[in-house]
């Protein structure tokens, strides 16, 4: 029974020394080799023989493009607006020994780093500003953030801009802000068209205004040189005046008959006599 236990134990003992010390390291990741609680080296993918019980490795790092979700994160601007945020990075592990020693956990250190630095650029900007530069905000997180990924042995791929977007309360106040505005521009317009309404109208008014006084201009210099041609036509200075005043009280006693309004015209009892007054008592 003892010689049994004993050839139990040297195979266990034997499978166990096997499986440490020989490795395969799959394509895609880099191992960590510690000996003795120090760093030995890093294995690449492949076949490797290491020293049982004395190597161990102590960490498996992804060394493919790795997506990192931000959180999600209110950002107040520099105008005091609050914006709801978040952003994905795409990092890879170039220096995996400085990946694993530089920072404790370097995906946590990531995430943190482009939260802080996000939340310090959106703050330096108001808020449309913020909401109109997504390209400008990518490439300066991207900037602000390279060095220090640089020193944890990863590259910093790409970072994008999932959204940016007002918080619920910002964005009833943009409504209401934008319905304002809207009625402000509105009631301009309809302020600029009365004032264009009344300066046609005015002008209008002054344009009749001053034909009417073109015709009346021209009415008086007929009528000048209608008095002056029946002046020259008859020697007697007072005739032409009179006779031109007669005509005048005929036409007037004629539009007056002829208007619409009238049902009765009364017309002078000595209406000869006054005619023949304005003639001279002429025949």
């Amino acid at each position: 029974m003892g010689g049994e236990i004993v050839s139990i134990f040297l195979i266990v003992f034997l499978f166990v020394t096997l499986w440490k010390g020989v490795r395969i390291v799959p394509q895609g990741e880099e191992w960590v080799v510690e000996r003795l609680g120090k760093y030995s080296k890093t294995l690449m993918p492949g076949l490797h023989i290491l020293v049982p019980y004395i190597d161990n490795v102590a960490y498996k790092v992804v060394t493919k493009d790795m997506i990192l979700d931000i959180p999600q994160q209110e950002v107040i601007t520099r105008d005091n607006a609050v914006l709801i945020t978040n952003a994905i990075a795409f990092v890879k592990v170039t220096d995996t020994q400085s990946a694993v020693y530089g920072v404790t956990n370097f995906q946590m250190a990531v995430m943190n780093l482009v939260q802080t630095s996000l939340r310090s650029i959106l703050g330096d900007m108001d808020l449309d500003q913020a909401l109109s530069s997504r390209d400008q905000i990518k490439a300066r997180l991207k900037t602000s953030i390279a060095v220090d990924v640089a020193d944890w042995g990863l590259t910093l791929k790409s970072v994008e801009i999932q959204d940016i977007s007002p918080s619920g309360t910002m964005q009833k106040s943009m409504e209401l802000q934008a319905a304002a505005e809207r009625e402000r521009k509105a009631t301009v317009t309809r302020a600029e068209g009365d004032k264009q309404a009344a300066i046609l109208e005015a002008e209008a008014r002054l344009e009749s205004a001053k034909r009417d006084a073109e015709v009346q201009i021209r009415l008086a210099t007929a009528s000048a040189e209608a008095i002056r041609l029946v002046t020259d036509a008859i020697p007697d200075k007072e005739l032409p005046a009179l006779y031109l005043l007669g005509e005048k009280y005929i036409a007037s006693l004629k539009e007056l008959g002829s208007s619409n309004g009238s049902k009765v015209v009364l017309l002078p009892a000595d209406i000869m006599k006054s005619v023949e007054g304005l003639l001279g008592g002429r025949r």
